[in-house]
């Protein structure tokens, strides 16, 4: 696989699992369904799987060689490109007024 294959892959994988925790009532998604779950629950999920995707990474990362030292720049631009990311599922979630 590629390098650029693998980026391709680690931002779509970014950009689901930074939307999933507003797409389902499940904690964790295998949790047990909730009427609302609440907006910390969801935060905690967000915090969770961008140390999960950002674990992908770094395992893609060694795959391809020697793994690059990163410094806090580097988690704070990316942890900002994962809230960004779920912009779409805050706003269906929270934004859009639907029909009851």
């Amino acid at each position: 696989m590629s390098t650029s294959s693998q980026i391709v892959i680690l931002v779509l994988l970014a950009l689901l699992a930074a939307n999933l925790p507003f797409a389902n009532q499940r904690i964790l998604v295998v949790g047990p369904h909730r009427e609302a779950k609440p907006l910390v629950w969801r935060l905690a999920e967000l915090v969770l799987l961008y140390f999960v995707v950002g674990g992908v990474g770094l395992a893609l990362e060694n795959h391809g060689g020697q793994i690059a030292p990163q410094g806090w720049e580097f988690y704070a631009v990316t942890g900002t490109m994962f809230v960004t990311l779920a912009f779409p599922g805050f706003v269906y979630r929270y934004l859009m007024h639907r029909p009851h």
